[in-house]
């Protein structure tokens, strides 16, 4: 089929190249003219592992182009994407000014009947009232039908789940829409759930605030397991082998970031109330997470007696590995907190760099290596589990820092570890590793 993809962020990006490796012919549109001069030469704008290539090898195909332009970005498409930003408003609400804008140029420029899918995650009822902009602004009498199909990517390996995912949800009011949208994603061999548009665009929000409950559950569990002596980590693996639970999301750490989660929460909060419901649930999962992003900070402060002129190395900046995604990322709650307490930050990420100084303090110095940003630090704090962070000695830190104290927020090493390579090792949920003085 010939498919148009508008808006080239992560979720666009990715949908638009996945269908075209399954062989549709796809256009994706973007106003960023930047942005699509370098898609045009096969760079991509993001860091995603495979993405880059699968870029390059579907433009030598001649099935994936980009266009900035509505009018020949959307020419003869049989299906329209939207996959734009929908940002957190102050008051936790999604702003779907990019939503309605991409609605009204596709009713200005369509010109033959076609099918609007929303890729973008909207509150519930969105999708009926893109496809009312739409109607209101065609310029030619035609029919446009409507859909939704949330997406369910983790960012770091959105390609893998876009070809091997628990489900595809297709929200349509019709038999033919549904049918429509499955042939399309028929080639990846995936279960695929039809449902009512509205249902559709529930399960988003629903998935991720029942994940980021999980992760803010395990996290006051963890703290717990530290006054009481516990160890997270046996019980996580525990709760895990109930098949009720399952082991996924059970990770103690600092707390949920990216674009999903913080966003999803809120704005269902937000939902919840509009039709005076409150949802006292999500509002402390969201408080414990919050709270749970200082908690490096405050170990820190405790154990070096104040924060004023230490110097402080931060491991990690996004939100998660395998992504230079700086959304909400508990690094940049850290450092700020850090720094108006009088520390000295210098930081370290493989990907994220260039992002992370256009959100974190102004006064956090960069290395271009672990070792440099560790070297003579007061304390280290891990925040992002990459795998060069994980694949560094604990030894190394000892020979690095004057006195190697490591606050690891992603419980990145074995305890044992910390005790055999003689450092001072404090993670989440679980014992403190000092060394026995010689």
């Amino acid at each position: 089929m010939k498919i148009s993809i508008v808006g080239t962020g992560y979720v666009g990006l990715v949908t638009g190249v996945c269908l075209s490796e399954i062989g549709h012919h796809v256009t994706c549109i973007d106003i960023d003219q930047k942005k699509i001069a370098m898609l045009k030469k096969g760079v991509s704008p993001i860091y995603e592992p495979g993405l880059e290539d699968m870029v390059r090898s579907n433009l030598d195909r001649r099935r994936l182009a980009f266009d900035t332009s509505f009018e020949t970005g959307i020419s003869g498409a049989d299906i329209i994407f939207i996959a734009v930003g929908t940002p957190q408003k102050e008051n936790g609400w999604s702003d779907l000014r990019y939503i309605e804008h991409a609605a009204e140029m596709i009713g200005r420029h369509v010109k033959r009947d076609c099918l609007v899918v929303t890729k973008s995650t909207v509150p519930v009822g969105t999708s009926e009232r893109i496809l009312k902009l739409i109607e209101h602004h065609l310029t030619h009498p035609i029919h446009i039908s409507a859909a939704s199909n949330p997406e369910f990517l983790r960012e770091g390996s959105a390609i893998y789940d876009t070809f091997h995912g628990d489900r595809i949800v297709i929200g349509a009011e019709d038999e033919q829409t549904a049918d429509t949208l499955e042939q399309v994603f028929a080639p990846f061999g995936i279960p695929i759930m039809k449902t009512d548009i509205r249902s559709a665009e529930m399960i988003k929000y629903a998935s991720n605030a029942f994940l980021a409950t999980k992760i803010s559950f395990i996290n006051e569990i963890s703290n717990i397991c530290e006054k009481v002596g516990a160890d997270i980590e046996s019980v996580a693996y525990g709760m895990g082998q109930d098949k009720r639970i399952g082991h996924q999301f059970l990770r103690a750490g600092i707390g949920y970031g990216g674009s999903c989660f913080p966003k999803d929460t809120n704005a269902l909060v937000q939902i919840a109330g509009h039709v005076e419901h409150d949802f006292e649930l999500l509002k402390s999962v969201i408080k414990v997470n919050n709270k749970q992003q200082t908690l490096l900070v405050e170990k820190a402060e405790s154990r070096l007696g104040g924060l004023q002129n230490k110097v402080i190395s931060l491991l990690g900046l996004s939100f998660k590995p395998d992504t230079d995604d700086m959304r909400e990322a508990p690094s940049i709650v850290i450092a700020e907190t850090l720094a108006g307490k009088g520390a000295k930050i210098k930081a370290f990420d493989p990907v994220a760099t260039e992002h992370a100084k256009q959100v974190l303090n102004k006064n956090v110095q960069y290395a271009q290596t672990i070792e440099d940003a560790v070297k003579d630090a007061d304390a280290v704090m891990i925040l992002t589990d990459w795998e060069d962070i994980k694949a560094f000695p604990l030894a190394a830190y000892r020979k690095l820092m004057n006195d190697p104290v490591v606050f690891d927020g992603r419980n990145c090493h074995e305890l044992q570890e910390a005790v055999e390579a003689g450092i001072e090792y404090h993670s989440i949920g679980r014992r403190q590793i000092v060394p026995v003085p010689m």
